[in-house]
């Protein structure tokens, strides 16, 4: 692979000094190997190259189908990859600072209405009646409901966690930041249950079902989208980050204060829980629509 020395020392830095994950990580090394690749096939050096190989390379991205939001990611990680090289002395130049991103319309996040979870988890709680595998998804959405936990998180759950007398979760997120995530009695519940039905032994809460290891985040999904099917939800419209997002637009429509769900959600920055600031636009105008002395006249 071209460059293969540079991607590596580029990751090495990622994982050691910011903590980078796991996928994270995954996904940069495909991005520095699409990118360097289509350098090499175009006689261009990542040492010694100004902005234009660069520029053509975006335009290329464009030509492949890639999403406004995709080509951002992309160049966010190939921004870094040269400030890198540019820091660590191996390049003379940053040919990406010239360089504008695509412009991102940011999108709502999917939501789901309180009455369509209430559906989802009715059926979730039909299907559990006496079948180990029902119980562990009923397990399953009332703890992302209940949590708003990111998926990797959930389906990564130790066994302990089932059993502890505590009434919150220790959580290490992104970037191994811990974060303590308080437990509704019925999660409490749902999680003795699932764990009065595992038929195996082991670290995990969501075993594998045919492998060593826990349950993956795309069983999960598929699983799910399968639940929501039988409680008559469009099943593109419903996946665990819909639950997530459900989570946390729920708490902000009830009251909750934005800093408080950038805390539970395990956001390092607030801009990132703010895509949820639709949800508190609509419950200000409902609070001066209802309170302020004036509307009735």
């Amino acid at each position: 692979m071209p460059g293969e020395g540079l991607i590596r020392d580029y990751l090495d830095m990622l994982a050691a000094e910011r903590g980078a994950a796991a996928n994270t990580l995954s996904a940069y090394r495909r991005d520095l190997a699409d990118y360097l690749g289509a350098l090499a096939r175009g006689g261009h050096d990542p040492l010694a190259m100004e902005a234009g190989p660069l520029r053509a390379y975006l335009a290329d991205l464009d030509t492949r189908g890639l999403s406004a939001a995709s080509a951002a990611r992309r160049l966010s990680c190939i921004r870094g990859f040269h400030r890198f090289l540019y820091a660590e002395g191996l390049a003379e130049d940053d040919p990406s600072a010239p360089i504008g991103g695509p412009r991102r319309v940011r999108a709502l996040p999917k939501v789901l209405s309180v009455a369509e979870v209430d559906r989802l988890l009715a059926v979730a709680r039909e299907a559990a009646a006496g079948d180990a595998r029902g119980t562990r998804m009923l397990c399953l959405i009332e703890l992302l409901y209940a949590t708003g936990l990111r998926v990797s998180e959930l389906v990564a759950l130790p066994r302990a966690a089932a059993s502890t007398k505590e009434r919150y979760l220790v959580v290490k997120g992104k970037g191994g930041r811990e974060r303590l995530v308080p437990l509704t009695e019925i999660a409490r519940t749902a999680m003795r249950d699932h764990l009065a039905n595992l038929s195996v032994d082991g670290p995990w809460l969501f075993p594998a079902d045919s492998e060593s290891g826990h349950l993956t985040r795309q069983s999960f999904a598929r699983d799910l989208k399968g639940a929501a099917s039988a409680a008559g939800l469009r099943a593109d419209r419903v996946s665990p980050h819909v639950l997530r997002h459900a989570f946390a637009s729920h708490l902000l429509q009830n009251g909750a204060d934005l800093r408080i769900v950038q805390e539970l959600l395990g956001h390092a920055d607030i801009s990132t829980t703010q895509i949820y600031t639709h949800v508190l636009d609509e419950r200000l105008k409902s609070m001066v629509r209802d309170l302020h002395p004036l509307m009735d006249e």
